[in-house]
């Protein structure tokens, strides 16, 4: 990172310092993308901390929520500190059991907003919005939905990078156990090169992680120049995109029986079963196609979210561009290098698996650009992250530095918050109409 880089990156981490009192693993992983951090906490900052429709113990009891679906004890842990600061009443982090009814009647749209967002429909609004006492008003409903789903988005980031509790004053040796992977935040922070970390536990040389790299280069330069002298019709990448999809349904990352889930999660969590691995694994494979360009974000979810809950609209826009447009030119040792077709495979990806098809989107790039063991690792991170592994992590583009991986992490949680949004948000429009 170069000087200037450097300073603007230490300025944005004092001043983040100084506003919350604290400098969480998140924001110093995140760091090493500083134009990108400071989006992300303009936006975090206003739906946790300014005016809104939710008072701000709900705000942070609602982010507890949407952790647990993940198991994420690192999120809810943070999320407890700042509900009990706020004001929030201690009992109601003994579970669900004790918190109004108006909060408990979240937890259906919670779940599937985490998992199966495809299932939200606008009767799940309507109850929602017309339960007498104890209904929500569509402010304060958009409001919820936005903390649900960058909750949950978070917790893919998290565990994506590893990231592991913050030194703890109360405790005797000054580590809080709760371990989420083997990852160092300093490595990714300072952005070592995962080079010897990875290639020395594993069986194939320099010279063969060196070759995939060029393999990849090579392919997305190939699909380039493919693009400048044919396209495929709209019948044909329909086809390509419903077969995408459909082997997405089949990517796994390995046999696992059910997690146990602690005490401390499980209070938070109803319903603990249910799961996106239910979808696959019940070998129900209609998984329905939802047209992009029937409601897209720019023209239909921005302008309801900004109605409903004033400014926030602009800063999630302003984000997800930037982490779609973010590139720094350069892969592994190489500069000068056009990245969009990557970050754009990476990005459309994850809506395929939740269904999103985009018209004008050739799917077959996401076979030629997205190795096997990255699709592996994009569809644990986005479904189930709490099953995310330091050997996932490591298995896919070994010759890329930690800030590359650390950037596709980012696009893969935006990508996901934005899916999950543009579900609900659908679902909000319809009750209006």
């Amino acid at each position: 990172m170069q000087a200037n880089g450097l300073d603007e990156r230490t300025n944005l981490l004092v001043e983040e310092y100084s506003t919350s009192g604290r400098l969480d693993n998140i924001t110093q992983v995140m760091s090493i993308h500083t134009q990108y951090l400071e989006s992300f906490l303009r936006s975090q900052f206003y739906m946790l901390r300014m005016d809104g429709p939710l008072p701000l113990p709900y705000r942070h009891y609602i982010a507890i929520m949407a952790a647990a679906r993940h198991q994420c004890s690192y999120l809810i842990n943070m999320h407890v500190d700042e509900f009990l600061k706020t004001g929030g009443i201690a009992e109601w982090l003994n579970g669900l059991e004790y918190i109004p009814q108006r909060l408990k009647n979240l937890n259906e749209i919670n779940k599937l907003l985490a998992h199966r967002p495809w299932l939200i429909t606008k009767e799940h609004i309507q109850k929602l919005v017309k339960t007498g006492e104890n209904n929500w008003s569509l402010p304060e409903l958009v409001h919820a939905v936005v903390l649900l789903a960058h909750y949950h988005a978070l917790a893919s980031f998290v565990f994506g990078s590893g990231i592991n509790p913050e030194r703890d004053p109360d405790t005797s040796n000054g580590v809080r156990l709760i371990a989420v992977n083997n990852f160092c935040v300093c490595d990714l922070a300072n952005d070592n090169n995962i080079e010897n970390a990875s290639l020395t536990s594993s069986n194939f040389g320099i010279a063969d992680s060196l070759s995939e790299l060029e393999a990849l280069m090579e392919r997305m330069k190939r699909l380039q120049e493919d693009k400048e002298d044919e396209e495929a019709s709209q019948e044909e990448m329909a086809t390509r995109f419903e077969k995408e999809k459909k082997e997405s349904l089949l990517v796994i990352s390995g046999a696992f029986d059910d997690e146990i889930v602690s005490t401390d999660v499980s209070r938070y969590i109803e319903d603990p079963g249910f799961g996106y691995k239910d979808f696959a694994r019940r070998g129900e494979d209609h998984l329905p196609t939802f047209r992009a360009q029937d409601y897209t974000w720019e023209n239909h979810g921005f302008s309801l979210v900004n109605r409903l809950y004033s400014d926030i609209g602009h800063l999630l826009d302003e984000k997800f561009r930037m982490v779609y447009n973010l590139t720094y030119n350069t892969m592994a040792t190489h500069e000068d290098v056009d990245t969009t077709t990557l970050r754009r495979a990476l990005f459309n990806y994850v809506h395929c698996m939740y269904g999103i098809r985009y018209d004008d989107y050739d799917y077959g790039e996401v076979n030629q650009l997205l190795e096997r063991s990255l699709k592996v690792y994009i569809k644990t991170v986005t479904c189930y992250p709490e099953r995310t592994t330091k050997r996932m992590y490591d298995s896919y583009w070994r010759q890329f530095k930690h800030s590359e991986k650390v950037h596709v992490n980012l696009l893969l949680m935006e990508a996901r918050m934005q899916a999950e949004l543009l579900y609900a948000l659908r679902a909000i429009t319809r009750h209006l109409t």
